[in-house]
């Protein structure tokens, strides 16, 4: 992935939405959740057949706590809300996934932001499969884990993948 490309994560906004995804996690919390909120290094659109959909970079140590929520989940991350901000007339494109285990009460809380014309074709494919996928993984391993979107539509505005 060039760095063109790249999300950067270190923008006034990517601030403000950090602390939107913490706020959010602290209202799972008061609710008696378990909440992890992500601190990505970096967000890419990537396109490949393999590992299609919105590639999140993390440390080593986010990555094994997320692992190990996962791994002893008793029921799944089956559900998400998606909180998107618009676009401002900006490329640059803002959301938080929250990926939800209900049976555990568990929220994995996941700062996304992504340029509207690197992530089109990404996007276009999601909305016409039906599915986005977003891949969690460590900068410096093979290992991922993928929280699957079946409305990609939340992610974008109308206008972004029309022609």
């Amino acid at each position: 992935m060039s760095d063109e490309n790249r999300a950067p994560t270190t923008a006034p906004e990517w601030d403000e939405l950090v602390a939107d995804a913490s706020a959010i996690a602290d209202e799972y919390r008061e609710n008696g959740w378990d909440a992890v909120v992500l601190d990505p290094e970096a967000v890419d659109p990537v396109a490949d057949d393999d590992r299609a959909g919105m590639h999140v970079t993390v440390s080593p140590d986010e990555y094994d706590l997320v692992e190990s929520l996962v791994e002893s989940d008793g029921g799944g991350f089956e559900s998400a809300n998606v909180y998107y901000l618009p676009a401002d007339g900006a490329d640059r494109r803002f959301a938080i996934a929250v990926e939800r285990d209900e049976t555990t009460e568990t929220a994995v809380i996941v700062p996304l932001t992504y340029s509207i014309s690197a992530a089109r074709s990404v996007l276009e494919r999601a909305l016409y499969e039906e599915e986005l996928l977003v891949h969690v993984r460590p900068d410096s391993a093979a290992e991922w884990i993928v929280f699957s979107h079946e409305d990609p539509s939340l992610f974008v505005e109308e206008s972004d993948v029309r022609a």
